[in-house]
């Protein structure tokens, strides 16, 4: 058996874990420079704030409704999902997070025990240990505890935030009570494709001949169809390394001036080479894009990507922030209001397996500075060594209005207790 965990309005939780004022209020959390909204309470959903909604454009609703609204805090949110991902690990070592706030668990040799009551206690250990509710779906597929997992958190009362599905007559129900597009893998193309051929349910999915399927979604979506009839094909999936790695921000303001657009794009490099190192990776190639407001139809508009090599796999910030400057300059235009730019890291290679050249240019002493640099922004905080390139005032650092404290990952920022 499967089981899919998925912490209930995630981010929104984390800021009530802290704030439990916050309970039975709208809670909305804004995306990076508090664009739109990425994360919703189920009081949000109730007024009709959509996902993905513009911040300028709900103002006046989120003041109307005296709605709580926080900028993204990832530093937050990414311990406490740590913290329950880790608690998760004490019913089964078999488990894969498949995002910041789910994973699939597998349950082997669990014929004899009660899954109900293991789901039951899994909710109860989380949301003691972290004040994160979740909801807990038990199915023979991983695409079927995903349904299971749906039902227990649609209908919260009468299962309890835990539900099995463990007979016929259940997947049965299930299946013909999920809408097409709601089924997990199937995109929006092949609902649409579904439906046009009188597919409406999960269920009406499955009863499709397999040579349709293979012919009309490929095998990814014959795989789906039989998860869904209760025959696993989707096991764990082993973690993995990034293919790429990209750092991109929209900016705080338009930005003309080119010294300005180089100091964001040079930090947006060190970011991705950061995430380079931590990963024990190095790159081949790199990607810089810069666009303007597509948004401000008023003015002119310019946007390109330029892809330039290494010569020799890379993680050194320095490396990576010359190139990017490099290609930066030969794609920047004057004249324009830029909006956005980005960085990213592609070609990816083990740092174990690097291959050396006879003329390469790489400087030896690289490595251990950025050994050096890595523990002391580990130590003293990020961002404490910068290199020439970047602003010392942080210029480059995204809108953040209403950020609540770090109050897990940051000593001067825990929660303060009156007695």
């Amino acid at each position: 058996m499967f089981a899919l965990v998925d912490c209930n309005n995630f981010y929104a939780s984390c800021e009530r874990v802290f704030n439990p004022s916050l309970n039975g209020k709208p809670v909305v959390v804004l995306s990076n420079n508090d664009g739109c909204v990425i994360a919703r309470s189920n009081e949000a959903k109730k007024i009709g704030i959509p996902m993905g909604a513009p911040t300028f454009k709900y103002k006046k609703l989120f003041a109307e409704n005296n709605v709580h609204v926080f900028s993204s805090n990832y530093a937050l949110y990414g311990d406490m999902s740590s913290r329950v991902m880790n608690l998760l690990t004490e019913f089964t070592p078999e488990i894969e997070i498949y995002s910041i706030d789910e994973a699939f668990l597998k349950f082997d040799g669990f014929e004899l025990f009660n899954l109900q009551e293991i789901g039951n206690t899994m909710l109860s250990k989380v949301t003691k240990g972290t004040g994160i509710p979740i909801s807990v779906g038990f199915a023979p597929s991983k695409a079927l505890a995903k349904v299971a997992n749906r039902v227990a958190k649609k209908y919260p009362e009468q299962t309890k935030g835990v539900y099995v599905i463990d007979t016929e007559e259940k997947r049965i129900k299930a299946l013909k009570w999920l809408a097409i597009e709601d089924v997990w893998g199937i995109g929006r193309q092949h609902a649409k494709r579904l439906r046009s051929h009188n597919i409406n349910t999960a269920y009406q999915f499955t009863q499709l001949a397999d040579d349709w399927v293979r012919k009309n979604m490929s095998v990814v979506g014959l795989r789906l169809k039989h998860d869904l009839e209760g025959k696993p094909t989707l096991d764990l999936e082993a973690p993995t390394t990034k293919k790429m790695i990209a750092t991109m921000r929209s900016f705080e303001s338009m930005i003309s001036n080119y010294d300005d657009v180089k100091e964001r794009v040079t930090t947006y490099a060190i970011a991705c080479a950061e995430k380079l190192r931590k990963q024990k990776s190095h790159c081949n190639m790199i990607m810089v894009f810069l666009h303007t407001n597509g948004f401000r139809k008023d003015l002119p508009q310019y946007g390109r990507n330029i892809v330039v090599n290494t010569h020799f796999p890379t993680s050194s910030s320095i490396d990576i922030a010359k190139l990017a400057t490099e290609g930066l300059k030969a794609i920047f235009k004057d004249d324009y209001q830029y909006k956005k730019a980005g960085v990213m890291v592609m070609g990816l290679t083990p740092e174990g397996t690097k291959q050396f050249s006879l003329f390469s240019a790489e400087n030896p002493k690289h490595q251990p500075l950025m050994h050096i640099v890595d523990r002391l922004n580990g130590t003293y905080g990020n961002n404490k060594i910068k290199f020439g390139g970047q602003s010392l005032g942080r210029q480059w650092k995204m809108k953040q209005e209403r950020l609540s404290p770090r109050y897990s990952t940051n000593i001067n920022e825990i929660i303060a207790v009156n007695t």
